[in-house]
């Protein structure tokens, strides 16, 4: 099977048409000619006319409101590749990364995402997570290449379309800030297994005055995440937290109103960890590691 045939991208973008079409000459440029769908969360900026226009061959997925990261499982429910490389409207995959993890999948039945190396910018510097996943203390397994990790970031991972829909994609409630953790811990609990592959690169180039909110959508996931699969102790402790640091920091304050309005959801959809997951993710806190 070729790559064409076995890997798709699938790209979530919202109002941001120059960027996404850079983003689209790097991945039309690819020898693996992936198959290439654009998840628009309802822009308004022209973002759709502007891929009909100039890039003929790629699929949009025309959203009728802003569905933040649910917009990829859309996505990979619209695209029938076996193997599914996410990006984002900054983000592109490097020549011969998603042969690369395709034979990957191919080799390794029970491999569900491949955390890639992530290069940023033009420096193509090494993004700090790459050091932080390569050394998960999770270590290496006998039927999975790499290392085992509980964390990657989404616009440089790649997943099995069947493992992804077996663990519901990216949760309803999280939205966009830190959504991978959960992903990541669903996926190894239903046994599909998370990794770290070095040789499967990603470039990318986010632009330099950040997202405003971003910040605080990160720390609110962050508690939602431990209420919806920690135990219920870790999951108090990490609000009490957030609730502390509230009282002087403009950035938890509001991180702490967006928990608090979406914990009822969090805890109607709540599913602990199996122990063998929960043993894992609290070794990787004992070792200061998030992957």
């Amino acid at each position: 099977m070729t790559g064409h045939a076995r890997v798709g991208v699938v790209i979530a973008t919202r109002d941001r048409r120059e960027r996404l079409a850079v983003t689209l000459r790097h991945l039309g440029d690819l020898p693996e000619r992936p198959e290439i769908l654009v998840a628009d969360n309802a822009s308004t900026d022209g973002t759709r006319a502007m891929v009909a226009r100039d890039f003929p061959h790629v699929r949009v997925l025309a959203l009728s409101r802003n569905q933040g990261a649910l917009a990829r499982n859309h996505g990979a429910r619209a695209l029938d590749t076996p193997y599914i490389a996410f990006a984002d409207d900054d983000s592109w995959w490097a020549p011969g990364a998603l042969a690369r993890a395709a034979d990957l999948f191919d080799a390794h039945p029970r491999l569900g995402l491949i955390a890639a190396r992530t290069l940023v910018g033009p420096e193509n510097a090494p993004d700090p997570l790459n050091d932080l996943l390569a050394r998960s203390p999770l270590g290496p397994a006998t039927d999975l290449p790499g290392v085992q990790v509980l964390g990657f970031l989404a616009c440089a991972s790649v997943v099995r379309r069947s493992a992804y829909l077996d663990a519901g994609g990216f949760h309803r409630v999280l939205f966009f800030g830190g959504e991978e953790t959960c992903l990541a811990y669903d996926l190894a609990a239903r046994g599909w297994g998370v990794t770290h592959c070095p040789d499967v690169v990603a470039h990318h180039h986010p632009a330099t005055s950040g997202r405003p909110g971003r910040p605080a959508q990160q720390r609110r996931n962050e508690v939602l995440t431990a209420w919806l699969r920690r135990p219920v102790r870790h999951a108090l402790a990490r609000t009490g937290a957030l609730a502390a640091e509230a009282r002087a920091d403009t950035t938890a304050r509001r991180a702490l109103r967006q928990t608090l309005a979406l914990l009822p959801a969090a805890l109607r959809a709540r599913r602990p960890l199996p122990p063998h997951v929960e043993r894992a993710v609290r070794l990787l806190e004992t070792e200061g590691a998030t992957a």
